[in-house]
């Protein structure tokens, strides 16, 4: 039993080390992915704004910061307000 359990962690260990830089990777991506999402909320604190606006105001692509709206949209974080021109001003949803 004893090596049973020796032989498990050793396992674990050995798994661990093989899937560090991956896991590394993700760590990164979620991190970067949380400054994203921070910024954009940062923006939208004092009133509604557009996609290329915000795209402006936090220096990412378009189609990025419409990938972050639609999520944040899709999981009521944002919601679409008033239509400025050919574009909806997204604002922070009522929590």
């Amino acid at each position: 039993m004893e090596k049973a359990n020796r032989d498990k962690k050793e396992a674990m260990k050995l798994l661990r080390e093989q899937r560090k830089a991956y896991i590394e990777k993700a760590r990164a991506k979620i991190k970067e992915q949380n400054k994203v999402i921070k910024s954009i909320k940062e923006q939208l604190k004092d009133g509604g704004k557009t996609v290329p606006q915000l795209s402006t105001a936090i220096n990412l692509p378009t189609d990025k910061v419409m990938w972050y709206v639609a999520s944040l949209r899709k999981y009521g974080v944002l919601q679409e307000g008033e239509k400025d021109g050919d574009y909806f001003k997204y604002i922070l949803a009522e929590t």
